[in-house]
């Protein structure tokens, strides 16, 4: 994927982008209990489930109104034996471009950020995966940034950086955020408010989810925000060069 920056010791951060969309069963419920669920209902003459060794087979006689129908901007799959499938979007994630540059002797912060957008219309919602290609995830031929770790289990509320210290940390932000990166004004990972650049975590090879959404929200969509924040402290020796790392966001259909 092309990078984007200057000729900086802090040169860019890359993100591609993987979209899933998995087969909704259990959306929308016609019927409910404390218990149960029923999905789709049907008025017919008759039906069975049948079965064997390699399939499973479901039918219905009698139902009326049913087939696909389509026109230029939707599809309609009527009956109750009809595919329930969801929709999801993911729009593009453009690079990251990180500035101020960094000088090695005199350290500070450089930051940058990326937004996208997901719509769907699965009554379950949707989640949204970030992880690192490689660990540590920015780098510049052989040397590298380390990944930040927060102090404890949750990430840490205010992103800061010791004076022989350097690291890469992210901070999501937006309507749908997972309860990891919200926050009590205060402390992360409680379920709450979403304060502006803060709640701070170290990217991984392992996918963390950054939102979470429960229902559908289709046509509109919700935007989630990544800000990402290199620290270099000022007594520490960090080679010069064009550090990148690249990340994988995954939208996946609940």
């Amino acid at each position: 994927m092309r990078q984007i920056g200057s000729r900086s010791f802090i040169k860019a951060l890359g993100v591609t982008l993987l979209v899933m969309s998995v087969l909704q069963i259990g959306s929308a419920q016609v019927m409910q209990s404390s218990n149960y669920k029923i999905q789709s209902d049907s008025v017919n003459a008759g039906g069975l489930l049948s079965s064997s060794t390699n399939y499973r087979l479901e039918d219905t006689a009698g139902e009326v109104a049913t087939g696909e129908s389509t026109s230029t901007n939707y599809k309609l799959k009527a009956g109750y034996q009809q595919m329930q499938a969801a929709y999801l979007s993911l729009s593009a994630v453009p690079s990251v471009a990180m500035a101020p540059s960094l000088g090695g002797l005199t350290g500070g912060t450089a930051t940058g950020s990326t937004a996208f957008l997901v719509i769907t219309d699965s009554a379950a919602g949707y989640s949204v995966t970030i992880k690192a290609s490689t660990t540590p995830a920015m780098k510049s031929g052989a040397n590298s940034i380390s990944d930040y770790v927060p102090l404890g289990s949750v990430p840490d509320f205010l992103f800061t950086t010791g004076p022989t210290k350097v690291h890469l940390a992210y901070s999501p932000e937006g309507p749908d955020i997972a309860v990891r990166f919200q926050d009590s004004a205060s402390v992360c990972g409680v379920l709450g408010s979403d304060t502006s650049n803060r709640c701070w975590d170290g990217l991984s090879t392992t996918s963390v989810e950054i939102a979470k959404r429960s229902s559908a929200n289709h046509p509109t969509g919700a935007t989630t925000t990544v800000r990402f924040s290199v620290g270099l402290g000022g007594s520490v020796g960090v080679p010069a060069g064009q550090y990148v790392a690249t990340t994988t966001i995954t939208a996946l259909a609940l």
